[in-house]
């Protein structure tokens, strides 16, 4: 999506930059771990695959896709590249065309050392404000294989409830739709969340 090619979401643990050219090396390595194939349910690619993805994923206007950098990493010190802070990414898929309102949202933290510690958490609260404010999206939903209870306990405390289980896929769909309350309540949650410039591999101010 061309539409946050140029904007950096700067949060409390979490930096969330559009990806680029630059992180696919790293996403690439990411994706021969056969669990993280097995928990996005996702067939392993050539890294010239890898490539081509990234770039017709950057010009999909339904896709929206942000890679997950260690915010206190990231800002510790000047010149810090990207691709040595990446911890995982995060997705916003626009793709139900009777119904632009509503997005489907995926979050993946690759590096093991980075779970647990509420960096998915933010970092899915922060790709749902912005698709609130910036999408006009008013309703969420994640689908996530049944065994990957982590992710479910997750995306429940963040009010999405359960609503299908598809037995042949082994998934469960879970949605949230954003009342008005919700809505307040999701933009207090990510009051601290700041917006900047970014250019491929280099945001001002850092």
């Amino acid at each position: 999506m061309r539409l946050n090619q140029n904007i950096l979401l700067l949060g409390k643990k979490v930096v969330l930059v559009p990806y680029t050219s630059e992180h696919v090396p790293r996403y690439h390595e990411w994706m021969k771990s056969e669990e993280l194939q097995c928990l996005t349910a996702s067939e392993p690619l050539t890294l010239e695959q890898e490539y081509a993805m990234q770039h017709r994923w950057r010009e999909d206007a339904d896709k929206c896709t942000f890679i997950v950098l260690d915010a206190v990493k990231w800002q510790a010190e000047a010149g810090t590249s990207e691709e040595s802070c990446m911890v995982g990414d995060v997705n916003l898929f626009l793709t139900d065309l009777g119904d632009p309102s509503l997005g489907e949202i995926e979050v993946m933290i690759a590096e093991p050392s980075y779970r647990g510690r509420g960096l998915g958490t933010e970092a899915v609260l922060m790709m749902m404000s912005y698709g609130v404010t910036k999408l006009g999206l008013t309703k969420f939903e994640a689908k996530i294989g049944q065994g990957n209870e982590p992710s479910i306990r997750m995306f429940q405390k963040l009010h999405f409830e359960q609503v299908a289980v598809n037995s042949v896929f082994q998934e469960v769909t879970l949605r949230l739709t954003m009342s008005e309350p919700e809505r307040q309540w999701l933009l207090e949650q990510t009051s601290h969340m700041e917006e900047k410039p970014y250019r491929d591999g280099c945001s001002e101010p850092r």
